[in-house]
């Protein structure tokens, strides 16, 4: 591997190993002793910081899934997986990240995970602040990979074509995963729209992202329902704090 192999190409080198079951020692070790100076060179656009942070954040949750045992994680409860979630387990540029720090910090651009997409995250760090991006861009949501069932094929995205790459994404999740009832007037959405509704701009963003992608027709105004998902069977809460499934 050659000593001068950029930042951006050693994370999209480093998920293309992962996800091809190769030896991802020697990416990881050049991304844990990065220059800061050359980091900082590589993401100093909104496209470089896009490619750079999905492909670290989904061949790490690749690694360390498989470290980790993935079926015993997910038959755990809810605390143990967000433990694995918390936890500071990649080292970039002499820096310890959790996945939620790449998620929530660096590509939601400081966030909370909780709070439907409205609450910032308290304290973000020099690190964070420097390299995150500078606005959320909803369409990380369907781009990386927690492990479940609801998760896109792996890409490998390139700064160039980050952005037509991830409409891709996003094209493929919602065929797979919205429908639309004309009858009733109603699109039933995964759960993440919830979750993460002040990412979109709220229950009229959700509407106007789906016409977007054509999941909905562009004349289509329906009410969102969002479809349940069971994340810990032992947990008979509702984890969202409310039980109305329908948003009008």
């Amino acid at each position: 591997m050659s000593t001068q192999l950029d930042p951006l190409s050693l994370s999209a080198d480093l998920l293309y190993t992962v996800k091809t079951e190769g030896d991802a020692d020697p990416f990881r070790e050049r991304l844990a002793t990065l220059e800061r100076s050359r980091l900082e060179r590589a993401l100093s656009n909104r496209e470089g910081k896009l490619a750079f942070w999905l492909n670290c954040y989904n061949a790490y949750a690749q690694l360390l899934l498989e470290e980790e045992a993935a079926d015993d994680l997910f038959e755990g409860g809810l605390l143990d997986q967000w433990k694995f979630f918390a936890r500071d387990q990649v080292p970039v540029s002499g820096v310890w990240l959790s996945l939620n720090d790449i998620e929530h910090g660096l590509l939601r651009s400081s966030k909370l995970p909780w709070g439907l997409g409205y609450l910032p995250r308290p304290f973000p760090t020099a690190f964070e602040r420097q390299f995150r991006l500078a606005e959320c861009d909803p369409r990380i949501h369907f781009a990386l990979s927690h492990g479940d069932d609801h998760c896109p094929p792996i890409a490998v995205y390139s700064p160039r074509d980050v952005d037509e790459e991830l409409d891709i994404a996003i094209e493929w999740f919602l065929e797979e995963n919205v429908t639309y009832d004309p009858e009733d007037g109603t699109a039933t959405v995964p759960r993440l729209f919830r979750q993460y509704r002040g990412d979109f701009g709220g229950t009229s963003g959700i509407v106007a992202f789906l016409r977007e992608y054509n999941a909905i027709p562009t004349d289509a105004g329906p009410s969102l329902k969002y479809e349940r998902i069971d994340w810990s069977a032992d947990l008979d809460v509702d984890i969202d704090g409310d039980g109305d499934d329908i948003q009008r």
